[in-house]
């Protein structure tokens, strides 16, 4: 298993798809927790009780539109899935996620600011959603993960077609999807640590 970004001798530098849905989620969920911890505190113009409920309609609605948003494109992706070659390179899932949160960093510190400054009008409805939308990537990995397991193929995206626009995994410049076997890698099924890494 090489760390490396990019392959060599004809192959490719490989990312793992759920790795990458995955990695905002962590960051998106604690931002939005420590919005609404903070946000609740100011009543704001609508008072803490609307805003409480207005961010739990706001979570649900957040999580389940990310969740469920471009699964088609996924869907389709996946079923066009190409054999890794044996010279392609499997990237680390810690590299994959450093990357995603290194290139979202401001985006991220943004959304954070925004979901409290919100709290001065809805108390702790802007820290909710933002909780929500990293639920929703959560749920999403979760799903991808399962597709994995049913298939017995873990999918994996070229490095490259990660640079720009966000790194979006389904996004217009990802082409096709490759596949590995279940046990390639050193993440399980659905992005999360493999708790006994295995090689190829």
């Amino acid at each position: 298993m090489a760390r490396g970004a990019h392959g060599g001798r004809g192959g490719q530098g490989l990312a793992r798809v759920a790795v990458v849905v995955r990695a905002g989620a962590a960051p998106l969920w604690w931002c939005g927790v420590f919005a609404a911890g903070i946000g609740v505190l100011p009543p704001g113009l609508t008072g803490r009780r609307i805003g409480v409920m207005a961010g739990a309609a706001l979570f649900l609605v957040g999580a389940a539109v990310v969740a469920y948003a471009r699964r088609r494109r996924y869907a389709a992706l996946a079923r066009g899935t190409a054999r890794a070659g044996k010279h392609d390179v499997l990237q680390d899932r810690a590299v994959t996620v450093r990357n995603w949160r290194r290139g979202h960093r401001w985006w991220l510190l943004l959304a954070c600011a925004v979901a409290l400054g919100s709290s001065f009008a809805v108390p702790a409805a802007g820290g909710m959603l933002l909780a929500g939308t990293g639920a929703g990537l959560r749920l999403k990995a979760a799903w991808l993960g399962r597709r994995e397991r049913a298939e017995d193929t873990l999918l994996w995206l070229r490095v490259d077609w990660l640079d720009g626009r966000g790194g979006r995994p389904a996004g217009k410049a990802v082409k096709a999807y490759r596949g590995t076997g279940i046990a390639a890698g050193d993440a399980a099924p659905g992005g999360a640590r493999r708790r006994t890494a295995a090689l190829v």
